[in-house]
């Protein structure tokens, strides 16, 4: 008699995500946890997968997104379509609550929030949605330090008093009682720019209490990098919470190269105190449009404009030339608004890519008319281009950034690795064929080779179009296991 599974993939390359050699044979799935692997002569399942050439790994988790709004009113295709399984939203200081009262969005926060109508009061509020709606993937929730101070304070141009950093912390402790999993700051924005690092850390105070991660798209990435990286480790050491650097990069041509520097600084200090960071495979950036780097950056495209967004795709340059103006005015037309900017140099990209504590992060805009790539070919692109095409690293590495190594640091219990008794979030692909064809000319593209996703052992993508049912799962802070900075230590 033949054990019975709900799913079992057959004659598959394994790939485990810990970094080791990938190997050949079977994997069960009962429910949403994998039950068996190896050779499974014994097993019969109720639905059997031939993936003789192909690999089965771990479903992908996207360490630094904007999906906040995109996992309650989208079904995920942008993510499912790459092998995503679960996602860390509320990045780079902005989150969808806590906001008790009436509040006008501003930007950074306008990116993931159209309106008053998108915000919460509460953070449990916004948890408590997602599992109302269930979400397509599984998702991990950061609280926004940019959201906290438009919570309680009148302006946004200065330091919090004492008093609003009091109030901040309460709404934070909140939030991570609610399952928040952490704080993220957006120190480069103007609404958190006149933060201090004191503010910050008087904020954070709530972190080490319940195994919070303190995540922050630092204050400068350009010039000032090691002064912002050292302001990241001050908090981080203050707060006794684990530091992510967010996506991290130099910008502007004078600061190409400079990872050579930065890197081995990030390696030293990982050594001293909880450390790590988060990258995304491409040369240019994206976020809100800026007059401050409008004369400074060359290159800059418009992902979208609610002035004008016939001119979502065009380049700042070409738009300011047919308006006959400076592109400062032409940007105070296109307001408010998103764009991309080529600032970096592909051999810094490939120097933190390689680096061996850096996690995959797509960092992608879900609500932008015309998105950056890396919304739709971040995972794929590391695959095929850097792992199987450039060479960067093998394929079982490339797994490790995406499944076993941000696991650990975010202490996803029972997820990124292929173990009896971890959850069926998998991924089945071509490594031949697998492949992001999204660019800057058409970036919303469906990637190559990404066959099958799984999410809690629920079909979430099936090569073409996502899975009828909504499997994911809110993974919430008390949920979780301890942060692991020994294991993949630098």
């Amino acid at each position: 008699m033949k054990r019975r599974a709900d799913i079992v993939i057959r004659d598959a390359m394994l790939i485990d995500g810990t970094g080791s050699d990938a190997t050949r044979g079977d994997l069960a799935v009962v429910g949403d946890r994998i039950v068996a692997m190896g050779e499974l002569k014994d097993w019969a399942g109720a639905r059997e997968i031939d993936a003789e050439g192909l690999a089965v790994a771990p479903g992908f988790v996207d360490v630094h997104t904007h999906d906040d709004r995109a996992v309650l009113a989208t079904d995920m295709t942008a993510k499912l379509s790459q092998g995503v399984t679960t996602v860390v939203s509320g990045n780079c200081g902005i989150s969808l609550g806590p906001v008790p009262g009436l509040r006008d969005v501003v930007p950074p926060l306008d990116l993931i929030a159209e309106g008053r109508g998108d915000l919460f009061a509460t953070f449990a509020d916004y948890l408590a949605a997602l599992d109302a709606r269930v979400p397509p993937v599984n998702v991990a929730a950061l609280t926004g330090h940019t959201t906290l101070r438009l919570a309680t304070m009148d302006r946004l141009d200065r330091a919090a008093t004492a008093a609003e950093c009091g109030e901040m912390r309460r709404l934070l402790a909140e939030a991570l009682e609610a399952g928040s999993i952490g704080l993220s700051t957006g120190l480069y924005y103007q609404p958190a720019n006149a933060a201090s690092t004191a503010e910050v850390i008087a904020v954070a105070e709530p972190l080490a209490r319940y195994n919070g991660i303190y995540a922050t798209h630092m204050r400068d990435e350009a010039d000032l990098i090691r002064d912002a990286m050292e302001e990241a480790f001050e908090i981080g050491r203050a707060s006794d919470s684990p530091v992510v650097i967010s996506h991290h990069k130099v910008t502007d041509p004078k600061n190409y190269g400079r990872t050579r520097e930065t890197l081995p600084v990030i390696a030293e200090r990982a050594r001293e105190q909880p450390v790590t960071l988060d990258v995304y495979p491409y040369a240019a950036s994206s976020t809100v449009l800026e007059a401050r780097r409008a004369a400074s950056v060359d290159r800059i495209m418009i992902t979208w404009s609610k002035a004008r967004p016939d001119l979502a795709g065009r380049m700042l340059a070409d738009i300011a030339d047919e308006m006959g103006v400076s592109r400062e005015d032409a940007v105070a037309r296109l307001q408010p608004a998103g764009a991309v900017y080529f600032t970096m140099d592909e051999d810094d990209v490939q120097r933190v890519l390689k680096f061996p504590l850096s996690m995959i992060g797509s960092d992608g805009l879900p609500h932008d008319i015309r998105p950056h790539p890396r919304l739709w070919g971040t995972f794929p692109r590391v695959l095929g281009h850097y792992a199987r095409d450039v060479g960067l690293f093998g394929l079982e590495e490339a797994v490790r950034r995406m499944t076993a190594l941000p696991a650990a640091r975010f202490g996803l219990k029972g997820r990124g690795r292929l173990a009896e008794g971890a959850f069926a979030d998998l991924v089945v692909f071509d490594p031949a064929t697998v492949l992001d064809r999204a660019d800057y000319a058409d970036p919303v593209q469906l990637s190559a080779g990404i066959k099958e996703v799984f999410v809690n052992g629920r079909t979430a993508w099936t090569g073409a179009a996502p899975g009828e049912e909504r499997a994911g799962r809110v993974l919430r802070n008390h949920d979780l296991a301890p942060k692991d900075f020994e294991s993949f230590a630098a």
